[in-house]
């Protein structure tokens, strides 16, 4: 019988996916299952996105240009500019959502066994993109205890080997919520160009800053602008997860050429989405600021809520809309199928992703779930309950 591919073999799970047939089953039996596992927002995306979809006027569904049509590569640097980033239309290539961006990166910029440094936890896909393309995660651990900021950079360079070719951050944080400031990523600055690596910075949640925080692009960093790219999506800042579009942004001419032969191999971004996302960058400031009331006002009562929990510790998100959740259990992942197999109220449950898989460092967050607060905060407040209520039982 032929067998699969040792990459495939070594591909990961979803935290975030692999418990959905237990929800599901949840489902079937009748219950209500809040999820808080997966970054979907149940905001409304734009009507001015929606409605340019609609009222097309299109006769032929074509190609476009593979790094994405000119006119609305012309509008994202527009938007760039109004943040304080200064990028040509010719220095962006317009992609299959954020995760294809980090593809063309990590193909352009590394080979087979090369080695990217990642701050830990993070984003569970980042080890998917790894494997998928060879190349060897190193972690440096941030800690719950200090709200998951940036580790000290000595702790960076005890890592740096000949075969390392990146450092990777997610700004603001998934799973974390964490927001670097300007001095971590000046900090970085130095690492990078000490060792002439590049700096790859996922920047999709830049509208979600809460506190009176500011979030600082890497591309508006002087001096580093041949090492780094920054990876963008329409996903989570317009509520159009199911776009997938996304888009990788570098000043490095040599990366660029080479992503687009990546793009090219993939033939172009899906023409309808391009439509829907150019429209959205004419979404009113009113939209982004009620979107953000509105994931303030849950992040408040998310943490108020947890931290009533006894033996519960909860890292408070500054950016994004996630947090890590430490809970007084030995296997989350177990605790989330108990969840969902086994206990409700009043016919409810609750789905959350047990944080292990944003880990690469065996054996860490176990004991931890990444929470996303992507639903009302009603339901929001009975999911919270039922983690409480659960955790009584299920240590009982």
């Amino acid at each position: 019988m032929p067998s699969i591919s040792k990459k495939g073999a070594l591909m990961p799970e979803s935290p975030i996916r692999k418990l959905v047939p237990y929800a599901e089953a949840a489902k079937k039996s009748g219950k209500t299952v809040y999820h808080l596992n997966i970054g979907q927002p149940d905001i409304k995306s734009p009507v001015v996105a929606m409605d340019a979809v609609m009222v097309h006027s299109l006769k032929t569904l074509a190609y476009t240009q593979s790094e994405g049509s000119l006119e609305y590569r012309t509008k994202i640097a527009n938007y760039y500019h109004q943040n304080d980033i200064y990028v040509d239309p010719s220095e962006i290539i317009v992609t299959t959502g954020g995760s294809e961006a980090l593809y063309f990166a990590f193909g352009s910029i590394m080979d087979v066994d090369d080695e990217i440094i990642i701050p830990e936890p993070f984003y569970a896909n980042y080890n998917g993109f790894s494997t998928a393309s060879g190349v060897n995660v190193v972690p440096v651990i941030s800690s719950i205890d200090d709200n998951f900021a940036l580790p000290p950079i000595e702790e960076f360079e005890k890592l740096i080997t000949p075969k390392t070719k990146a450092i990777l951050i997610c700004n603001p944080g998934n799973p974390t919520g964490y927001l670097y400031s300007k001095e971590e990523l000046l900090k970085l600055k130095e690492l990078i160009l000490k060792h002439d690596l590049f700096l790859i910075a996922d920047e999709v949640y830049r509208e979600f800053v809460y506190d009176g925080n500011v979030h600082h692009s890497v591309l508006s960093i002087d001096g580093i602008e041949q090492n780094t790219i920054m990876i963008d999506s329409v996903s989570k800042r317009y509520s159009m997860c199911g776009a997938r579009i996304g888009c990788l942004v570098t000043k490095n001419k040599e990366v660029i050429q080479t992503a687009l032969k990546f793009a090219q191999a993939r033939l172009s971004p899906p023409t309808f989405a391009q439509i829907a996302s150019e429209a959205a960058l004419r979404t009113p400031q009113s939209y982004f600021d009620e979107v953000k009331e509105e994931y303030l006002k849950r992040r408040n009562l998310l943490i108020t809520e947890l931290q009533k929990i006894e033996g519960v510790k909860v890292a408070t998100p500054k950016g994004a809309f996630y947090c890590i959740v430490e809970l007084p259990v030995e296997d989350t992942d177990d605790f989330a199928k108990w969840l969902l197999e086994s206990f409700e109220i009043d016919n409810e449950t609750v789905m959350v992703a047990p944080a292990a898989g944003f880990y690469s460092t065996p054996g860490s967050g176990k004991k931890e779930v990444r929470i996303a607060y992507v639903i009302q905060q009603e339901g929001l407040k009975k999911a919270v309950n039922i983690i409480k209520e659960g955790l009584k039982v299920y240590n009982g």
